[in-house]
């Protein structure tokens, strides 16, 4: 098969202790995961359906290299998230056998234009500027669940130029990993390369050019980078 124009590059992610990738197919990601995180941006803790958005394949920045600050924006936010990456896919996959098709685990910012989400979210439209933009997307190398397990307790952390931002455990999570697998799967066909950001805790705040970060999700997996 021949194409009018280049193909892209296919955006990836480094694994753990592999010369291999993993191939990134679609990033969805859970808004409003986290009570706290809920109650800080005003919102109702909903517990009965997960909000849903998506951010483009190749907004993942990976092996540490440096984060550009977004154009169009007066207000960066960081929002750590566990994130996980999906080997298989499928339709209405049930609770019970979601987890059958989770490759692995890592950690991410979902970062932000809060201030264009505001706008946004006055107006009733979509958040996809505020979300989706190049870039917006850092994620650490992939542990498989092979060389660990599937996290049910980790300490999901962000430090910015050293000091503490955001900390809490993944147990918080309104929806826990195979419920978010299972809800999303009612709405798309999910399929392997696919990443999850599963959600923020609370004390999202801003980054400016020239704040180093450190995200970690305790004993799977870590992330540093700088934003220029």
């Amino acid at each position: 098969m021949s194409f009018v124009i280049p193909v892209p590059p296919v955006a990836s992610v480094p694994v753990l202790d592999s010369e291999q990738r993993f191939p990134v197919h679609r990033i969805y990601c859970v808004g409003r995961n986290y009570a706290d995180h809920a109650k800080e941006m005003g919102a109702e803790v909903n517990r009965t359906q997960p909000t849903f958005f998506l951010k483009p394949a190749d907004a993942v920045v990976t092996d540490g290299r440096d984060v550009p600050y977004p154009s169009a924006t007066a207000d960066l936010h960081h929002e750590v998230e566990m994130v996980v990456a999906l080997k298989s896919g499928g339709r209405n996959i049930p609770v019970d056998a979601a987890l059958d098709h989770v490759f692995g685990y890592g950690v991410g910012l979902d970062l932000t234009r809060r201030d264009l989400q505001a706008v946004a979210k006055a107006k009733s439209l979509p958040w996809d500027v505020a979300k989706g933009f190049d870039a917006s997307a850092p994620v650490s190398t992939l542990r498989p669940v092979h060389a660990g397990a599937h996290p049910q307790h980790a300490t999901l952390s962000l430090l910015v130029n050293g000091e503490p931002r955001q900390n809490s455990d993944i147990s918080e999570m309104i929806f826990n990993t195979a419920e978010i697998i299972h809800e999303l799967s009612k709405l798309f066909e999910l399929a392997p390369g696919d990443l999850i950001f599963t959600g923020t805790p609370a004390g999202v705040a801003a980054l400016v050019r020239g704040d180093s970060f450190e995200a970690t999700l305790g004993g799977v997996a870590s992330l540093r980078g700088r934003i220029v």
